[in-house]
């Protein structure tokens, strides 16, 4: 027949593999987990039945209520093991199903708050490595929110508008893959030439001036050219503060006017500060990336979104390539709500210390998310559907204008006064009064994580998210050198968290009817993490106290039931190393890893669960406390040598301390029974384990508070404060003993 032939489909632009014998695996061992955790409870209530005494009684509750916790998170993980998938993408085939011109502008927003705490340098960095992306400059705008108003902040972006026009033609040029300047100019791998040396020197010299300014704190008239930039640094007056101050929108590039030094166009570049005043709350972080949703919605309006923290750069010039596979299948178009990529960060030392990694938040459970409707959003290295912060896939919220719906047309230039006054009016402090921002668009708050919350509240109106794990990270960020930063970032988490568990809208009711069970109890899992605080801090101490005054709390080695003990101990370290094996960790990480989580437990959680109780009854309020991201250089050198840092003198590091020595003391005193003819060790032998286990994971506390002399030592205060009320609490514990008063002689 004739005819013209029927062109074949397109290939597909991603595949998705489901690992049938992880799966199995994983139900088959959570079945017989489950079965034996439900042996523990018996044993526990006959335990309970069987005493006589009312101590041995409230211990064995104490251990019935942490084992619940204990199994309800354990519950809620398997969860994430049912459905493991990994996506590959196609990025080279996307020529078959689009050209140049089709491609989604892409709105990229970068939050910063401090210069001090968050150095601009580092800013520049993330701002110059995504603006060099391989993608068509004229369909990229980057904006920078600067919360914290800070004229520093705005001198090191106008500087890096200068150096892109040569930055970006240098990359397109020499197909620079490391496109962060700070990260190729220190890296030997890739290709070096006269232009490599020119280019150098320019970031030298930007480098310069912007540290310069930085150190003396102000933007001096040496470094201001022309009127427009006097005026704009004028706005910093002695009234200007942080906490109150007004909008301040600067276009530092326009792509249809500014070009690079090659004559092609370069990407917007936008710098905005909101107001802020004292009247209104702000919502952090939260608040910030809705004022950037609607000042961009008047400036560019791109169909896609790119959030990034102002410390995370592009590693991976394609990695737009690679969110258009997904956000251009029209088989996933209709509900698709974001796409989530790893967080990953350079500078971790050899064994991850301080577990900063995080495997199993950021990619072992994201793989098992997968499978459900998708990984919860990280607030950071996520593209995001403009249109999924206005409603569900099948209904649209109705707006207070339609200048910030996402089917707007922008019509304006960027630098018009039109434009601009428009801008100036979307990022005043009191815009969001009687809207829904916040509530039902844009990013959702009643959260310290912002982050963690709006994934949810997208997922539970429907909206699907993808994770994309590529073997090349798409994006590095910095994690925390200081024990402390990462036990109070960790402490904002369990805050956070707890909020939207406790929440009329918690995911084991709210969760489990708008996304199912399986989805629903993932999120409970994240929600009711802090609560682990309740099992870890009585492991720490229950078990220890109890054998100083000579109680059994476990069976013998020899009954049966000890051997239901070892195979939950087992079984759930095991499988957890496993999962850190397979994703390509190593046993010292994995060990770190488990660590933490104690650490976390008895700091972290304790004092986080603490500050939202005392919150929710009216005594306390908090607020949303920045991570630093500057690199102190003796703090960083004992980090890379794997020291704890523990020189700040912090209440978190008291019940660490308190635990630590108690273990130690009993595993000492235990010992020295045993040595002496103890003959009940076999009825001990459970609670010396777990002391021996615990003294070993607290190794680098021993030696902070003893064996070390330098700045990252434990504060003597911390020390004696941690014994002291030790001390005390052993004095006065009200438990009815009836074994000698030999047993108290630990010390």
């Amino acid at each position: 027949m004739g005819g013209a032939a029927t062109p074949p489909p397109p290939s597909p632009l991603h595949s998705t593999i489901f690992s049938r014998s992880t799966a199995a695996f994983n139900r088959l061992f959570a079945a017989v987990y489950g079965g034996a955790i439900l042996a523990l409870f018996y044993h526990h209530i006959v335990s309970i039945l069987r005493n006589s005494s009312i101590s041995s009684s409230l211990i064995s509750l104490a251990l019935l209520i942490s084992d619940l916790i204990l199994a309800f998170m354990w519950l809620t993980a398997q969860c994430f093991r049912m459905i493991p998938v990994r996506r590959r993408e196609f990025p080279e085939k996307l020529k078959q199903v689009a050209k140049d011109f089709d491609f989604l502008a892409v709105d990229v927003f970068i939050c910063t708050a401090d210069p001090y705490k968050e150095p601009p340098m580092s800013v520049v960095n993330s701002v110059l490595s995504v603006m060099a992306y391989d993608y068509p400059a004229g369909k990229i705008s980057v904006y920078i929110s600067d919360d914290g108003g800070s004229a520093l902040t705005l001198f090191a972006l106008m500087e890096a508008a200068k150096f892109a026009s040569h930055w970006l033609p240098f990359c397109n040029k020499n197909d620079v893959v490391e496109r962060n300047p700070e990260v190729f100019f220190a890296s030997t791998s890739e290709f070096w030439n006269s232009d490599s040396q020119k280019i150098k020197e320019m970031y030298e010299h930007m480098k310069m001036k912007v540290e310069d300014v930085v150190e003396k704190g102000k933007v001096g008239d040496e470094y201001i050219n022309g009127e427009e930039d006097r005026l704009t640094f004028h706005k910093w007056d002695k009234s200007f503060t942080p906490q109150s101050h007004p909008t301040i929108i600067k276009v530092l590039l326009e792509s249809k006017n500014d070009r690079d030094m090659m004559g092609h166009s370069l990407p917007n570049l936008i710098y905005l500060s909101r107001q802020k005043s004292k009247a209104f709350h702000h919502h952090f972080k939260g608040g910030a990336l809705n004022a950037l949703l609607r000042v961009s919605s008047i400036m560019t309006n791109a169909p896609m979104i790119l959030t990034l923290d102002c410390d995370m750069y592009s590693n991976d010039p394609q990695t737009l390539y690679r969110a258009l596979c997904y956000a251009l299948d029209p088989k996933l178009k209709s509900n698709l709500g974001y796409i989530q990529f790893p967080q990953c960060f350079k500078g971790v030392s050899k064994n991850d210390i301080y577990a900063s990694e995080m495997k199993r938040l950021y990619n072992i459970n994201p793989t098992g998310l997968d499978g459900l409707l998708g990984p919860d959003y990280f607030g950071t290295g996520c593209f995001f559907i403009r249109r999924a912060f206005f409603g569900g896939p099948s209904s649209f919220e109705s707006l207070e204008s339609s200048q910030v719906s996402p089917d707007y047309v922008v019509h304006k230039p960027i630098r018009s006064q039109q434009t601009l006054d428009l801008a100036h009016y979307f990022a005043a402090s009191d815009y969001e009064n009687g809207t829904k921002w916040g509530s039902k668009v844009g990013i959702r708050y009643g959260s310290l994580v912002e982050d963690f919350y709006t994934g949810y509240c997208l997922q539970c109106q429907g909206w699907k998210s993808i994770f994309c794990y590529p073997d090349r990270a798409a994006f590095y960020g910095n994690a925390p050198i200081s024990l402390l930063d990462a036990l109070v970032q960790n402490k904002r988490w369990a805050v956070g968290s707890l909020e939207v568990g406790l929440s009329k809208s918690s995911p084991i009711t709210f969760g489990t009817k708008s996304m199912g069970l399986l989805m629903g109890l993932c999120y409970a899992h994240y929600a009711f993490w802090a609560i682990l605080s309740i099992p870890i801090t009585v492991y720490a101490f229950l078990p220890q106290l109890a054998l100083i005054y000579g109680i059994s709390i476990f069976p013998k080695v020899s009954e049966g039931e000890f051997i239901l003990y070892v195979f939950l101990f087992l079984g759930a370290y095991g499988q957890d190393l496993l999962e850190f094996i397979i994703v390509g960790s190593t046993f010292r990480k994995w060990w770190n890893e488990q660590r933490m989580w104690m650490i976390r437990g008895i700091s972290s959680y304790l004092y986080g669960s603490i500050e939202f109780t005392l919150k929710s009854l009216g005594i306390f309020s908090y607020g949303f406390e920045v991570t630093s991201k500057v690199m102190d250089e003796e703090q960083s050198k004992r980090y890379m040598e794997e020291w704890f840092e523990f020189g700040a003198s912090t209440p978190m590091f008291v019940p660490m301390a308190m635990a630590a020595t108690l273990n130690l003391g009993c595993l000492v005193s235990g010992f020295m029974r045993i040595f002496k003819g103890w003959n009940n060790w076999e009825e001990m032998f459970g609670q010396m384990f777990i002391a021996g286990f615990i003294t070993l994971n607290c190794w680098p506390i021993y030696e902070a508070m003893v064996f070390r002399s330098d700045a990252g030592k434990m504060p003597l205060n911390i020390t004696f404060m941690s014994i002291l009320f030790l001390l005390l609490g052993l004095l006065c514990i009200p438990i009815s003993i009836s074994t000698s008063p030999n047993y108290l002689l630990l010390f």
